[in-house]
């Protein structure tokens, strides 16, 4: 993205929010190829979705909204990383101190959102998030560079802190001791989530704004879903 200046953004006093639309593609879910498995599904999708970074027309199809609640009911959003999906569900890690992790350890049921806006597409989950094991942890933790596992140390995730030189101390502390080339242990307070779908919706934004939703929906102690179609 180019720097802009007062000049560029003075030429957009006024905005309207209202008048803002755009008409979505013509095309929509053909519900006679769709997957019996929403798993499977998402996977298509998500191939998809890759597909059209590598061509530059979307950027992190990995990226998911996660909004969770607390034991008040009082909700909170924030973008994460899809880090691994199979039939088990949809993984993401992140430091269990953090906000996310204390609201799922009050209320477990958690949504996920899937924004992939220049295709016209959504992917909703719900469901309920649960911890990964420590192996599975341990496992990722090893994947990432060097500098974000030093990090996942030095940030006390969701805390008040008083300045960015207090994060910038904390990760030159931990530099100094774990060189690129050592080892850097696995946090205790650091790990994964994995959210079991109930529920996944997939969302094709459609002309005149009657959009194809189409959800999957597990019955409860059941490994059976069903598909049904939503109104826009």
């Amino acid at each position: 993205m180019s720097p802009v200046n007062d000049r560029d953004l003075d030429a957009l006093d006024g905005l309207d929010p209202a008048a803002m639309r755009r008409q979505y593609r013509a095309d929509g879910i053909d519900v006679t190829a769709i997957a019996a498995d929403p798993m499977e599904q998402f996977a298509r999708w998500f191939k998809e979705a890759a597909y059209a970074e590598r061509q530059g027309a979307l950027y992190e199809p990995n990226a998911m909204v996660v909004s969770t609640a607390d034991a008040e009911g009082r909700p909170s959003s924030r973008t994460v990383l899809l880090k691994g999906y199979d039939e088990r569900g949809f993984v993401f890690f992140t430091n269990y101190g953090s906000r996310k992790a204390q609201d799922i350890a009050a209320n477990a049921h958690v949504s996920l959102l899937f924004p992939w806006h220049p295709m016209a597409r959504q992917v909703i989950v719900g469901g309920a998030a649960l911890r990964t094991g420590r192996d599975e942890t341990a496992a990722y933790f090893r994947t990432r560079p060097h500098g974000s596992q030093l990090g996942a140390w030095a940030s006390s995730q969701s805390s008040p802190i008083s300045a960015r030189d207090e994060l910038e101390r904390s990760y030159a502390e931990l530099e100094a001791r774990y060189p690129e080339g050592e080892q850097v242990p696995v946090p205790p307070h650091w790990g994964g989530f994995r959210v079991v779908p109930q529920s996944v919706e997939f969302w094709q934004g459609r002309e005149n704004r009657l959009h194809d939703r189409l959800r999957y929906v597990r019955a409860t102690g059941s490994d059976e879903w069903r598909v049904e179609r939503l109104a826009p």
